[in-house]
């Protein structure tokens, strides 16, 4: 399949070390596209739960496709998250092409565009952190135990569901949390007159126009690789939200290769990299 040229490409959330993690279909996604401009929105290595134990070969093969876009000329952006807040430490430092920053401006065709993870809105990061890192412990487990539940309906011949998001869609409070998210970050981008505001964090794919007291912004958020599976593409002037589940082409191509042998799945090599990425 030929790959898709994409002037810019949004991806957050990923979790890369935890269970929830979808690498394999993410690196389906990385190697279908060709992209000019990549902004990795944040909480793309989950160093609140990294764990030594838990390092699958897809998650290594995730690192070394940005790896690959860096080494080929690909402006790769990484921007900090609160599950990767760690890396912010190290903001503003650059390595060629690759950069690790807290929020980035970019102009697009004539129009600014504002790129930032979104946790500094978020009042449990503000008081209570550890609040925070027990929600995520949590979300981690109800993830696991969806995919079990989708196990069992899929063979009993129903379709997949998300219990997280039922939630989330069932509890007024989430819901309000949501909106004054965007409402919060829809106002900060008409004051320092921004057209675009692109998010994550918060795990809901949308592109919709936010009506502010000062004017208007158009409101972006990545969504996620955990639920979701999606992320935005910039191209030819227009924005759009990719989602996994629509690109019938590549979820067939993916079961078509799954038999063939990995690029990356000599066990030793693995260990080898893993103490190398593990070493202080």
């Amino acid at each position: 399949m030929a790959k898709r040229d994409v002037e810019l490409v949004v991806i957050s959330d990923v979790h890369l070390g935890t269970y929830g993690c979808h690498a394999t279909e993410l690196l389906a996604y990385m190697k279908s596209i060709r992209p000019s401009r990549v902004i990795l929105n944040g909480d793309i290595i989950d160093i609140w739960q990294f764990s030594k134990r838990y390092w699958p070969p897809a998650h290594m093969k995730v690192i070394r496709q940005l790896v690959d876009w860096v080494s080929r000329g690909v402006e790769v952006y990484y921007v900090t998250g609160n599950h990767d807040e760690m890396l912010r430490k190290f903001a503003g430092s650059s390595l060629g092409n690759f950069r690790v920053v807290n929020k980035v401006v970019l102009e697009l065709d004539g129009r600014r565009a504002w790129f930032f993870h979104g946790d500094v809105f978020d009042i449990t990061m503000q008081h209570s952190k550890w609040l925070a890192r027990l929600g995520a412990i949590g979300y981690d487990a109800l993830i696991l135990l969806n995919r079990g539940v989708n196990y069992v309906s899929l063979n009993m011949g129903y379709g997949k569901l998300s219990m997280s998001k039922r939630i989330k869609n069932s509890v007024k409070s989430a819901i309000k949390f949501i909106d004054n998210f965007e409402l919060t970050a829809a106002e900060i981008a008409v004051e320092n007159a921004y057209d675009y505001v692109v998010c994550g964090h918060i795990h809901q794919p949308v592109i919709r126009r936010i009506e502010a007291s000062e004017g208007s912004v158009v409101y972006l958020n990545s969504g996620d690789w955990v639920e979701n599976l999606s992320c935005l593409e910039y191209d030819q002037g227009a924005w759009r939200i990719y989602r996994y589940e629509d690109d019938v082409r590549l979820q067939e191509r993916a079961r078509e290769g799954s038999d063939a042998p990995a690029a990356f799945e000599h066990p030793q090599t693995h260990a080898e990299l893993l103490r190398e990425l593990m070493a202080e």
